[in-house]
């Protein structure tokens, strides 16, 4: 059990609520602690196939790579957070591992990171990929920057 699990445990508060004041944690930062967390699960990406296409072309043109939060919603009260997650799962991976892989690590971090109580991780699959064709679209794409770097 963690530090701050106890502490709340024993004092009834939540470690963002002390005597000399209240920290308050906007949706943003627990939906992007949650999108990392999610993505330190392997077999997964974030995100529908529409959404991870989108994010493909705008990362080709930018060079950046796709948000944090792309695929998260979060609501978050003063003490608890609920955490609502669309991913798309690696084929031949098992969906229910890789979920609860990924539950219990969003937990794990926003509970230790943020200090907030984490009611419940929904997670949503609405696609699977084949490692080797993202693979090939990579090179794909790198070979057309690179053609385009060299026009330029």
């Amino acid at each position: 059990m963690t530090e701050q699990r106890t502490q709340q445990q024993r004092t009834g508060r939540s470690p963002l609520q002390t005597e000399r004041g209240n920290t308050v944690i906007q949706d943003s930062v627990v939906a992007k602690i949650a999108g990392i967390a999610a993505q330190e699960v392997e077999g997964i990406r974030m995100g529908g196939a529409a959404s991870q296409a989108v994010s493909g072309i705008i990362g080709g043109i930018t060079g950046g790579r796709g948000g944090q939060t792309q695929g998260v919603s979060v609501e978050v009260g003063q003490e608890e957070a609920a955490i609502d997650l669309t991913l798309t799962a690696e084929y031949g991976k098992s969906i229910p591992q890789i979920s609860e892989a990924v539950r219990r690590n969003v937990i794990n971090r926003v509970e230790n990171l943020v200090g907030l109580r984490v009611t419940e991780v929904n997670i949503t699959v609405s696609d699977i990929f084949f490692p080797q064709e993202e693979q090939e679209e990579q090179r794909e794409l790198e070979q057309e920057q690179q053609q385009q770097q060299r026009v330029q």
